[in-house]
């Protein structure tokens, strides 16, 4: 069974297009973002949404890769051996 529907909205072409462009960045489809927003805001009364800084950003990217890469430490017992991991 399909519980998919179709929600049609107006908005600014301006706005759209900056959107679009914003999803597409990120790598979201702005279908996505819509459905994200809509979900949180029905669950939750209330919506936000934050996209880290570049350098927040090429940090995450580049841990993603690390892990993907299998270079990925922990867990670990205790906060030393955690801090010991990160100044290597």
């Amino acid at each position: 069974m399909n519980t998919k529907t179709t929600l049609l909205i107006k908005v600014d072409k301006k706005v759209k297009a900056a959107a679009q462009k914003a999803a597409k960045d990120i790598g979201i489809p702005l279908g996505t973002v819509m459905g994200m927003y809509l979900r949180k805001f029905a669950n939750e009364r209330r919506f936000e949404f934050e996209v880290p800084n570049a350098r927040t950003a090429k940090a995450l990217r580049q841990s993603q890769r690390e892990f993907e890469q299998g270079k990925y430490a922990g867990p670990f017992s205790n906060l030393d051996d955690l801090y010991k991991s990160l100044t290597k």
